[in-house]
Parts: structure tokens; C-alpha cells; sequence
């Protein structure tokens, strides 16, 4: 191949060649595939995005991936991976028929499994020199991979998951988009019941494997918070031999994580707050740019050393994050005072504290987008961050909150204790949306509740919300992803006119 100058340019390896899938696969081809070595540019489980040269994989999920199959071709699929018994009449030569009933895999699951095997060889063809970390933690865990991607990117080849792909399907998906000559990878693995992290964990094979926090999340599916920290300590399971295991140092269910990576054989390292803690914070200054903070490491070929670290995001929970983060480089031979530098210009993710500063009648408002989830523990670093803007240019603290979902019997309690975080937080109004926000708001001093601000949906109050927003507030909107509360988010963005944007 010739560049414009004549020059020779060597062709980009694939990421696949159709012979390599259907290898690591075990999947029956027709003997009219058109070219068994053709390229593979990515792999797909959704058409909407899907790119010519794509594999196709029928998922079954919400939705039936089988019934999109001509779509997937009719946008240039280089082949779809389907259940054996898919459409037998069809003789598409670019159909990939798996099934594996001798290792009591259902029919309806076996395209799932070919992903779990594609990336699991995906795995295998890494490098001895590449660096694979997994995180996992009952909040944070999508900020500190972004974290993570933004300081190892200008220091070699890096893949990252997608959004928050980090369930049954997201973490093999992730593992089969890698690239063989990826230098350094990163896995979000998250869980609603126990036993789901060990065996995605177990595919991943991590290095490094990072547990953000444990807190008050899923109970609806588990007994105690300390099944919780159990069921977290699962990503240990998946270690590679002398693996490192990075654990919040002043968490109540540190113990638990503790034990379970050292009866693995891992090396602990801790982050957090308090001064035992291998990594920690020594002083924090919060800006209206960002948070600057000075840190303390421990490493045992660096011995002891102080680093600072300037974040263009906001609050002590992004601190946080960063300190396992500092952990992370440090183990894998990285100083953070040089390869957190990329962090002054990192941007909260969409969803999980980006900030939106919009121009209204003379002056602005900020919006503060918490909107993708919501567990007790967020929404109190939610309301904290809120009270460290200025009331110099902000007066008026609003928060719009939406149900914590999967909370279990606790929910009604945990409602309403999110009352004390938001007086401390010096919030003037709150909006509510969902049943269980109703606990919180019935709760309120009758100053605190906005006019017509519960509803038991987001868009209920969308209206009331619109109304009564101005120049000079800041607005946090948060709750669980399925209390739909983005909407809310795009509704005040779309009404105004943005000023500037920023984390």
C-alpha cells in the first residue's frame, strides 16, 4: 500500500479476520463464506451503531439481536454470530452458527457465549508486557476508569470499556473490541446479585483490580451491606499471579476486602483519607475551576513520596478516586506527579458531575448533571460537591432528586435520611420525583419544598422545575438511572443558552 507521496504504509492490522472468530468461536461456517480471511474492523451487538466490516452478535437481551440480523447485513456486516437454529432455510454464507449443548449452554445463550469466547482469546493475545486493570465499587467506578484512560493514554496503546458497559455482556464485549497490541487496558465490572464479578473477573485476568467503595446499594438483592463488600471482593478472584489488589483504606468493610485479597495471594494497597492509608490526601483545595490537592504515597520500590494532582472536576469523592488511581500508576511503575497531568483537563463523564453553565437573564446557571445513578452514598458526595460553590455567584441551591432504586426495605429510611446531607449542603430548594422521594419530601421544612415540586415521575415536575429556575442558581439533578432524571437535565440545557461548559 502507497501513502500520496509513494511512499510504502503499512496496512492496519484488523482486529479480527473472520478465521480467527470462528477459532476462537468454535462457530460453523458455511462453505461459501466469501473469504474466510476478510477483515473484522469491530465487533457490534447493536445496528444503530454498527460500521461496515463489523462482526454481528445476535444477543438476546431486552431485545431479540436475531431480529435484526438483515439490518446488521444490509449496513455491511462482515458476518453475524447467531444460535444454530437461527432462520434455517437462510444459506447466507455470512452467518456464524454456534451452540454448545456439551457444556450446558442453552440454545438462546450460545451467541453470548461465543462473545464470552472471542473475548477471552482476546484476553490471551495480549502481550506478557501489557497491564490489565479491572475496577469495580458501589459508586465511582466509571469516573475512575475515565480517570484511568485520560492518565495511560499518552503513555501507550489504550482500551477502555465503553460507557459503562461493566454486566454479562459489557465486559466481554469490551474484551473482544481489544486490540491485540494493546499496551494497557481497563474493565469496569459491576453487579447487582453476588457471584456475578467472579466470572467476569475470571475473563478479564487483571493486573491491578481497584474496589472505589462499598456502600449501601442492591439491597434489595442483599442481606447487608456486608454481603455487599463480599460480593465487591469477588474482582480479586480473577488476579493474575502476584496481582494487586488497590482497597479503599477507610471504609467500614475494608477488613472484608482486605482478607479476601490476601487469602488470594494478592499485594494490598490502600487509598483514602486517613494517613495509615498507603495513598492519601494531605491537603485539598477546592476551586471554582477544579480541586487541587496535595498526596502522601507509599510504594515499596519508591518508598515514601508527595505528589500533587490538579483535577478539573469537583469534590472530595473525585479526590478519592484519584488517589486509587495514584495507586494504580504507582504499581505499575508510573510516577503520578508526571502521568496525572492529564487529569487538569479531564471532564466529569456525562451524567456524573459534568456541569453545564448556562447564560439566563443577565447572568447564569449551573447545572449539575448527577442524573445516570444514585445510591445513598452518591447523592450525600452529590449534595457536598453542590455546597462547595460559591454563593458569591450562585446564591440559590437547588437539588432535584429522583428515586435510589434497588434499596430493598430500607428504602423508606434511607429516603429519608438523605434529609440531614441536604441541610448540611445549605440547599434552598428540592424537587422531588418517584415514591420513594416522597418519604424525603413529606419530611422537609415546607421552605425547602419547591412549588409543585413532587411528582411521581421526572417529567412531572419538569414544568414546576422550568418555572422556577434563575439566574444565579445551581441546579444538582440525581437520582437512579431508572428514575429517569437526564431528561430533566436536557429540558433546563435546551431552554437556555450555554455560556460554558466544564467539570
Amino acid at each position: 500500500m502507497s501513502g500520496a507521496g509513494g511512499e510504502a504504509v503499512a496496512e492496519k492490522k484488523p482486529l479480527w479476520t473472520l478465521a480467527e472468530v470462528i477459532s476462537a468461536t468454535g462457530a460453523e461456517n458455511s462453505p461459501r463464506l466469501p473469504d474466510i480471511d476478510a477483515r473484522v474492523t469491530g465487533v457490534s451487538i447493536d445496528t444503530r451503531t454498527l460500521e461496515s466490516g463489523n462482526l454481528f452478535v445476535a444477543l438476546k437481551d431486552v431485545r431479540d439481536g436475531h431480529d435484526f440480523v438483515k439490518a446488521a447485513f444490509d449496513k455491511g456486516a462482515a458476518a453475524a454470530l447467531v444460535k444454530r437454529d437461527f432462520d434455517p432455510d437462510n444459506a447466507d454464507p455470512r452467518l456464524l452458527r454456534v451452540d454448545y449443548p456439551a457444556v450446558g449452554i442453552s440454545t438462546e445463550e450460545a451467541p453470548l457465549e461465543a462473545l464470552r469466547r472471542l473475548g477471552r482469546e482476546a484476553r490471551n493475545r495480549l502481550s506478557d508486557e501489557a497491564r490489565v486493570i479491572a475496577v469495580t465499587g458501589s459508586a465511582g467506578k466509571t469516573t475512575t476508569k475515565e480517570m484511568l484512560r485520560a492518565c495511560l493514554t499518552p503513555l501507550g496503546k489504550t482500551h477502555a470499556s465503553e460507557k459503562s458497559y461493566n454486566n454479562h455482556w459489557g465486559v466481554p464485549l469490551t474484551l473482544a473490541r481489544m486490540p491485540a497490541d494493546t499496551q494497557f487496558a481497563v474493565f469496569e465490572i459491576g453487579m447487582n446479585h453476588a457471584g456475578e464479578i467472579t466470572p467476569l473477573t475470571k475473563m478479564v485476568r487483571p493486573h491491578l483490580a481497584i474496589v472505589t467503595t462499598v456502600a449501601a446499594v442492591h439491597l434489595e438483592h442483599f442481606a447487608t451491606v456486608e454481603k455487599i463488600a463480599e460480593a465487591k471482593a469477588e474482582i480479586f478472584a480473577g488476579l493474575e499471579s502476584s496481582g494487586t489488589a488497590i482497597i479503599p483504606a477507610d471504609n467500614p468493610y475494608t477488613k472484608i476486602l482486605v482478607d479476601e485479597a490476601e487469602a488470594l495471594g494478592a499485594r494490598v494497597v490502600t487509598f483514602g483519607t486517613i494517613e495509615a492509608a498507603d495513598f492519601h490526601r494531605s491537603g485539598v483545595e477546592h476551586g471554582q475551576s477544579g480541586t487541587g490537592f496535595t498526596a502522601r504515597g507509599n510504594a515499596p520500590e519508591l518508598g515514601v513520596f508527595e505528589f500533587a494532582v490538579r483535577l478539573e472536576t469537583f469534590g472530595q469523592h473525585m479526590v478519592r478516586n484519584a488517589l486509587a488511581v495514584a495507586a494504580a500508576l504507582t504499581s505499575i511503575d508510573q510516577k503520578p506527579a508526571t502521568a496525572m497531568i492529564p487529569l487538569a483537563n479531564f471532564k466529569a463523564p456525562g451524567g456524573r458531575g459534568s456541569r453545564t453553565k448556562m447564560a439566563v437573564n443577565g447572568g447564569n446557571v449551573l447545572v449539575i448533571d448527577e442524573s445516570y445513578n444514585a445510591n445513598p452514598a452518591s447523592m450525600r458526595a452529590a449534595l457536598e460537591t453542590t455546597a462547595l460553590t460559591s454563593r458569591a455567584t450562585h446564591p440559590r441551591r437547588i437539588a432535584v432528586l429522583g428515586d435510589m432504586l434497588e434499596l430493598g426495605e430500607q428504602s423508606e429510611s434511607l429516603h429519608k435520611a438523605l434529609a440531614e446531607p441536604i441541610e448540611q449542603a445549605g440547599v434552598d430548594l428540592v424537587f422531588a420525583a418517584g415514591p420513594n422521594m416522597k418519604h424525603l419530601y413529606d419530611v422537609l421544612p415546607l421552605a425547602k419544598r419547591a412549588k409543585d415540586g413532587w411528582a411521581p415521575t421526572a417529567a412531572g415536575i419538569e414544568a414546576a422545575l422550568l418555572a422556577t429556575v434563575r439566574a444565579g442558581d445551581v441546579v444538582m439533578i440525581k437520582g437512579s438511572n431508572g428514575s429517569r432524571m437526564a431528561p430533566l437535565v436536557a429540558a433546563l440545557i435546551a431552554r437556555h443558552t450555554p455560556a460554558t461548559v466544564s467539570t
